[in-house]
């Protein structure tokens, strides 16, 4: 599954499989693959974006977005934290995710894909919150964007809570991240021998 995660840029992915998945598309180019299942985590312009999400979805796309951003999607599912998605081959679990600045009550959410045999754990803008403890991932895309996200310290302490084989850093490399590539270097050599660390290279 590792080489079927593509990195759009800041916190926007792709998982190239059966189904094809799009997680918070946004400042993306107009890609060939349509998608057939588009997550939202929350509502924050650069999460949520109608016109990404136009470029992406197909008459047959599948949106499941927290319930402050799926108002803005015709035909999206109001998803709540904890619910469990069953497409193609994918299982995929809405997880809470909640910070300073994103508070508790708003239902933003995490998501965990299964999916040929691994299970990835995209965080969300979230801190290090209690729930993740019911959360068992061989991947981790993890936010190390600082103040509406998680900062290197927190990413580094959600690695040694979670325990995954894999950890990919999101939230950097722009001037609207907050964090550079120096900075997600830096992650990995913090993470050091707790898992292998892949810098993403930007899929345009």
């Amino acid at each position: 599954m590792l080489e079927r995660i593509e990195w759009l840029g800041y916190a926007s992915f792709r998982v190239m499989g059966d189904p094809i998945i799009y997680i918070d598309p946004w400042r993306i180019t107009r890609p060939e693959h349509t998608a057939d299942v588009i997550l939202i985590s929350h509502d924050h312009y650069d999460h949520c974006s109608p016109a990404d999400v136009a470029k992406v979805r197909g008459e047959h796309t599948q949106i499941i977005a927290s319930r402050t951003a799926a108002p803005h999607f015709e035909g999206a599912i109001s998803a709540r934290p904890w619910q469990v998605f069953n497409i193609r081959n994918a299982s995929i679990r809405t997880v809470p995710a909640y910070n300073a600045a994103h508070p508790q009550a708003l239902d933003c959410l995490g998501f965990l894909i299964g999916m040929d045999q691994h299970d990835l754990y995209y965080v969300g803008d979230s801190g290090v919150i209690s729930e993740m403890a019911k959360v068992r991932a061989d991947i981790l895309i993890v936010p190390i964007g600082g103040s509406h996200s998680m900062t290197l310290e927190e990413a580094l302490t959600t690695v040694r809570l979670l325990r995954p084989r894999y950890v990919i850093p999101s939230h950097w490399g722009s001037s609207h991240a907050g964090s550079t590539q120096l900075e997600a270097q830096a992650f990995a050599q913090q993470v050091g021998t707790l898992a292998e660390v892949i810098v993403p290279q930007q899929v345009k």
